[in-house]
């Protein structure tokens, strides 16, 4: 099972300033290539309180030059924002100086766009033309996010991979990444399954739950309207929760696996295999950089045994 890491830059509590954040997504970058993961992407977030990366085309440039062998990339760059030439040129230009190692990750998130369909289509087209054919990934090294589901077909039409956030919606998954199977076997070409899913991770069970307080805690706040820095695990273990945050804190918890490490690879290998994913895009958000460096390096090694 290949394992990478979808990093959305945090701001946290411990790292609280956007040149401290980006600083430890580039670390991250360097200690993922070290620990053996297959990629890296960055996300796309704008006037947020939470993440520091707004441009992860930049991201991906800086991660490149500070690594040898990981594949970098976008995850993803906010289509409707741009028009497809844009976005081919200048990551063709990263693909131009590293050769082979430049993932493109497109998405929508919650935005419109009448064109989304043709500027997929002209993406795997001009991307296409810069990559040598490959049978590990996909036409043009061009991936769709996507948690709805109306868009899965749409890749596997058109050769390019589809990731599922299932830390975005937890619930019907399954028929989406089937959906795009189909589609992509239906026109001839390989499917690229990865589902990208949130964790949270420690040596033991009561520091991994306590590290999952802190991130529901913030994502209860973002979600009630006080977005903000990811809370530490003694400001999540202080806090006083209300009925209201609690509830909203059981339903988030359905999009996030915690344990220990060989109870997460347990129960992310389950959702992989039922999700027909062959890749595992790993996301956790916790406070201190050094917890969080440490949550990958033992989900790393527990699926080395």
């Amino acid at each position: 099972m290949r394992l990478s890491i979808l990093d959305q830059v945090p701001l946290t509590e411990h790292a609280p300033t956007v040149p401290e954040a980006l600083s430890s997504g580039l670390q991250l970058a360097q200690e993922a290539e070290h620990l053996g993961y297959h990629r890296i992407w960055f996300a796309e977030h704008h006037h947020s309180k939470s993440f520091a990366s707004a441009a992860p085309e930049m991201m991906t440039a800086l991660a490149l030059e500070r690594t040898k062998r990981i594949r970098i990339g976008t995850g993803a760059i906010l289509l409707p924002y741009y028009q497809a030439q844009q976005v081919a040129e200048s990551m063709g230009l990263l693909v131009a100086v590293h050769p082979d190692r430049v993932d493109i990750g497109v998405g929508r998130a919650a935005l419109s766009d009448p064109h989304y369909a043709q500027k997929i289509a002209a993406l795997v087209h001009d991307l296409d033309a810069v990559h040598e054919p490959s049978d590990t990934e996909p036409a043009g090294r061009l991936w769709v996010l996507g948690a709805g589901g109306s868009t899965a077909p749409l890749p596997g039409t058109l050769g390019a991979g589809y990731v599922h956030g299932h830390f975005l919606r937890p619930t019907g998954g399954e028929p989406a990444t089937r959906a795009y199977r189909e589609a992509a076997a239906n026109a001839g070409h390989r499917a690229h399954t990865v589902l990208a899913v949130r964790f949270a991770t420690a040596d033991t069970e009561d520091k991994a739950q306590a590290l999952a307080d802190a991130l529901l805690l913030w994502r209860v706040r973002k979600d009630l309207g006080n977005d903000g820095p990811i809370p530490s695990v003694d400001t999540a273990a202080s806090y006083r929760w209300s009925d209201q945050e609690r509830a909203r804190a059981s339903e988030r918890r359905q999009a996030l696996i915690v344990g220990t490490p060989d109870s997460v690879r347990d129960q992310l290998l389950a959702l992989a295999e039922a999700h027909g994913a062959d890749e595992l895009m790993l996301n956790t958000l916790v406070c201190d950089p050094a917890d969080r460096l440490e949550s990958y390096r033992l989900l790393a090694q527990s699926f080395s045994k």
